[in-house]
């Protein structure tokens, strides 16, 4: 379980960075960027999906520490 939240924060926060440097350089790639609700909140988009990324890290170490 441990992995499995560690993989997932760490595909969150990539996608987050993705779409934080498609938004302010001419790369056009990331998750959010291909979401049509997010026309013109793309930076509010990947912040939001850095916010849970950074939680499933915290969550892989907690549970991590936990199981010994």
């Amino acid at each position: 379980m441990r992995q499995l939240l560690g993989v997932l924060g760490f595909l969150a926060v990539v996608q987050s960075v993705a779409g934080m440097v498609s938004e302010f350089s001419d790369w056009d790639g990331g998750l959010v960027r291909r979401f049509g609700f997010l026309d013109g909140y793309e930076v509010y988009g990947s912040i939001a999906l850095l916010v849970p990324g950074v939680a499933l890290f915290a969550a892989a170490e907690s549970r991590g520490r936990r199981s010994g």
